[in-house]
C-alpha cells in the first residue's frame, strides 16, 4: 500500500477495513460473511443482529456477545452507511455490501 511522506498509509479506510476483516476472521474461524443490520427480529426496537455464514453460504452460529461485537464493530467503522436495511461484509476481501443490492446481483 502506498504510503505518504510521513509513512502514514495512502488509504487509511481500505486498511482500517483490512485490519477489521483480519480480526473478525480471528474472532470466528471460518467465517465468510458477516451480515449485519438492526432490525432483530426478538426485540422491539431497533438493536443490532447478525448473521454469519462460511464460504459454502451455510449460516454459523454464533455466541450472543461474539454477534454483538462483531455487528458493533462493523458499525464503528461504517458510521456513514444506511443502517435502515442490512449489509453484508465480505471477509475475503474487506468490502460492505447492501444485503439487498447482493441479493439483486448487482454488486458492489
Amino acid at each position: 500500500m502506498l504510503a505518504t511522506p510521513s509513512g502514514r498509509s495512502a488509504c487509511p479506510h481500505a486498511d482500517r477495513h483490512r485490519r477489521l476483516a483480519v480480526q473478525l476472521a480471528d474472532m470466528i474461524p471460518g467465517a465468510a460473511t458477516i451480515r449485519v443490520g438492526l432490525n432483530d427480529p426478538r426485540q422491539p426496537w431497533p438493536h443490532p443482529h447478525t448473521i454469519v455464514k462460511d464460504k459454502s453460504g451455510k449460516t454459523m452460529e454464533l455466541g450472543r456477545v461474539t454477534a454483538r461485537v462483531a455487528a458493533r464493530w462493523i458499525l464503528r467503522v461504517w458510521p456513514e452507511a444506511d443502517w435502515t436495511q442490512p449489509h453484508t461484509f465480505d471477509l475475503a476481501d474487506a468490502t460492505l455490501t447492501r444485503s439487498d443490492l447482493i441479493a439483486d446481483g448487482r454488486g458492489r
